[in-house]
C-alpha cells in the first residue's frame, strides 16, 4: 500500500463546530492510525487476520468506551469525540473499528449501563485498557433481523443458571475473554448475561471463508450446558430493550465509521484524478471525473453533517433509536456509493492492494447488513413516521 497520506474533507468547514479537545484526540488516533495501522492492515487483510499487537494501542487511545467515565477506566468523553474516533478507525478499516465498536458500545456499554457495581469494577476497567477483550452474542442461525425469536436459553440450577443456544456473526468471538450474551429465562424474558472463556461447554469456532471484514475475527458461540454462576446475569434490564439500547450505542458509532470509509475513498480518489494523466491531461480535469468527485464530497458533507448534529442530540440524551438507525442507513448507503464511483476513478489499479478502495468496498458490504440491515433502518423510520408498525 502506498504511503498513508490521508486528509479528511471538510468542505463545509465542520471542524469550526468542534472543541479544540475534540480535534487533539482526533489527531491523536489519526496518528496511531497512519503510523501503526495503515502500513500493516493490507497485509492482514490480504491474509485474513485480526493484528492483536493493535490492541493495547487501542486501549492506550482510548478507543475502547471512550465515553465511560473515569471510575471505571474511560476518560469520559462526550460522544461526538467518541463519533471521530469510530471515523479515524474505520477510515482505515472497518475491522480494526468493529474490534473498537464490540468492544465499547457492544460489552462495556451494557455492562455499564445494566451491571451491578460489582460487575463493573470487576470488567470494566480490564475491558478498557484491552487487558480483556469481549463480543457481544444477540444474533443466531435462524434469528437475526428478529431476534425476539431467539432459541438460546437458560434455566435455574440453584446458584447457577445452565445456558443452552448458539450465536453467529460475532465479531472478537475467537479471542474474546469474556461474552455478553442475551438468552431467555424459563419465563421466556430475554436477559443478559456475562460469560467467561475457560467455563465448561463454552466455545468459540472461528468464521472463515469471508470476503469481507478479513481483518476483524469473527466466529460462533455455542453454550453446551454452560454453568454461568448467578451473579453474572446483568441484573438491570429484561426483554428486547437491553440488546437494542446497545444496538443503538453502536449504531451511532457506525454512523461516524462508514462516513470515514466514503471520506478515505473520496480524498484517495481526488489525490490520483490529480496525478492520472490520459489523453495529455489529468484526469481531474474531465468532465465525467468531476462529477463523480462534485457528487461524492456533496454526500459526505451532507453526512457530516447529519452526524454531527446526531452527536449534539446524542450528548444531550435526546437522540431517538430513529435517528440512529437514519444515520447508520445514510453512511452506509453513501458509502458504498462513494466507494465504487472512487474505484471506477482509479481504473484498474482501484481494484489493487496498494489503495484502500476495494478493501473498503468488501468491507462495507458487511457494515450495511450488520446491527440493522439497510432496509430494516428504512422500515424503522417509515415505522417512526408514521406510527405504522410494518415488521408485524
Amino acid at each position: 500500500m502506498e504511503k498513508d497520506l490521508y486528509q479528511h474533507p471538510d468542505y463545509y468547514l465542520l471542524d469550526e463546530l468542534l472543541t479544540e479537545e475534540q480535534k487533539l484526540i482526533r489527531d491523536t488516533v489519526r496518528s496511531f492510525v497512519k503510523k501503526e495501522i495503515s502500513p500493516i492492515i493490507e497485509e492482514y487483510a490480504q491474509r485474513a487476520e485480526f493484528p492483536k499487537q493493535l490492541i493495547k494501542g487501542l486501549g492506550e487511545t482510548g478507543c475502547f468506551g471512550p465515553f465511560l467515565p473515569q471510575k471505571y477506566g474511560g476518560p469520559g468523553l462526550d460522544y461526538i469525540t467518541y463519533g471521530i474516533m469510530m471515523q479515524e478507525l474505520e477510515r482505515c478499516d472497518s475491522g480494526i473499528r468493529s474490534t473498537a465498536s464490540v468492544q465499547g458500545s457492544l460489552v462495556m456499554f451494557p455492562i455499564y449501563k445494566f451491571g451491578s457495581e460489582e460487575q463493573k469494577m470487576k470488567y470494566l476497567p480490564k475491558l478498557a485498557t484491552g487487558e480483556m477483550m469481549g463480543c457481544f452474542g444477540l444474533t443466531e442461525p435462524n434469528h437475526g433481523s428478529n431476534p425476539a425469536g431467539m432459541l438460546s436459553n437458560f434455566k435455574d440450577a440453584g446458584d447457577h443458571v445452565i445456558l443452552n443456544g448458539s450465536k453467529m456473526w460475532i465479531s472478537n468471538a475467537p479471542f474474546a475473554d469474556v461474552a455478553v450474551v442475551w438468552a431467555k429465562n424459563e419465563q421466556g424474558e430475554i436477559q443478559g448475561l456475562i460469560l467467561e472463556r475457560g467455563m465448561e461447554g463454552f466455545t468459540t469456532p472461528e468464521t472463515h471463508g469471508k470476503w469481507s471484514l478479513r481483518a476483524s475475527a469473527t466466529g460462533e458461540l455455542v453454550f453446551d450446558n454452560v454453568k454461568v454462576p448467578k451473579e453474572n446475569i446483568l441484573p438491570g434490564v429484561k426483554g428486547l430493550k437491553g440488546p437494542l439500547t446497545c444496538l443503538s450505542s453502536a449504531r451511532y458509532g457506525i454512523a461516524w465509521g462508514a462516513l470515514g470509509c466514503a471520506m478515505d475513498c473520496y480524498d484517495t480518489a481526488l489525490r490520483y484524478a490529480k496525478q492520472r494523466e490520459q489523453f495529455g491531461r489529468p484526469i481531474a480535469g474531465f468532465q465525467l471525473t468531476q462529477k463523480k468527485l462534485a457528487e461524492m464530497i456533496t454526500e459526505i458533507t451532507k453526512s457530516q453533517l447529519l452526524n454531527w448534529r446526531l452527536g449534539v442530540l446524542r450528548n444531550e440524551d435526546r437522540a431517538t433509536p430513529a435517528q440512529i438507525s437514519m444515520a447508520k442507513r445514510n453512511s452506509c448507503d453513501i458509502a458504498l456509493k462513494v466507494s465504487r464511483e472512487a474505484r471506477q476513478i482509479l481504473g484498474g489499479m482501484g481494484i489493487t492492494g496498494e489503495f484502500s478502495i476495494m478493501r473498503h468496498m468488501m468491507n462495507l458490504e458487511s457494515v450495511v447488513t450488520y446491527e440493522g440491515t439497510h432496509d430494516i433502518h428504512l422500515l424503522i423510520t417509515g415505522m417512526d413516521v408514521t406510527g405504522i408498525n410494518a415488521f408485524s
